[in-house]
């Protein structure tokens, strides 16, 4: 990934503006929704394989 500059000579003005109560109700669901999704993912059990010792190589 690379690094952008911002160009010389410019500002970037932004104005916020409080959200309606839509838009949080929309970003709301959507986040709660998001939320069941990744828990409803079945995540892969890890195994750990133990091997057993063979009975030749125990005698000797």
């Amino acid at each position: 990934m690379t690094l952008k500059k911002e160009p010389l000579e410019v500002d970037f003005v932004v104005e916020s503006r409080p959200l309606t109560k839509e838009e949080e109700y929309a970003i709301s669901a959507f986040i709660q929704a998001d939320k069941e999704k990744r828990k409803s993912r079945v995540k892969p059990v890890n195994k750990k394989v133990v091997r057993k010792r063979s009975k030749s190589k125990a005698s000797s």
